[in-house]
């Protein structure tokens, strides 16, 4: 019986070391609070989103031209005139750095589908690697840029 109870320990034991500890640090990613997806900027709305390109369907990925890929990420930012579910054209550029200064290069091409107009662009990424993406746009008819930024980190193991 003794022999039960020792062995009981020992694996009781062995799953709470497995387990880590109190004060061990994880590895694991710990979740973010979700962050803002658009932004008004006057007479327009701009949505905006980041994430990496491996999340892509094969077919979604085929029919845009997008490398699939855990280290590649992929911006997508569209224009919406305020009130309406009206897409319009816009001029779009991106400075994208990450947290150590280095540029990343996002060149954005434009997408048009039926009646919405999207702007996509993909950049390398390593894991863990932080971006900030700082967004000009310039909605048509507009005679000044609005600015956007945001950052998202991402996985890639």
């Amino acid at each position: 019986m003794k022999f039960i109870y020792a062995l009981v320990t020992l694996i009781i034991l062995t799953l709470l070391y497995g387990c880590g500890g109190p004060g061990e640090e994880s590895t694991m990613p710990q979740a973010q609070p979700a962050a803002a997806s658009d932004a008004d900027i006057g007479d327009h709305v701009v949505h905006f989103s980041a994430q990496s390109t491996d999340l892509l369907s094969p077919e979604v990925a085929r029919a845009y031209g997008i490398v699939r890929s855990k280290n590649r990420a992929m911006l997508t930012v569209s224009v919406i005139r305020e009130g309406t579910t009206t897409s319009v054209p816009a001029v779009i550029t991106v400075r994208t750095v990450n947290l150590a200064g280095q540029l990343k290069n996002v060149t954005m091409r434009k997408v048009p589908e039926q009646e919405a107009i999207y702007y996509i662009g993909e950049t390398g990424i390593a894991n863990r690697e932080t971006l900030i993406f700082n967004i000009s746009i310039t909605p048509e008819g507009a005679t000044e840029a609005s600015d956007v930024s945001f950052t998202r980190e991402f996985y890639s193991n």
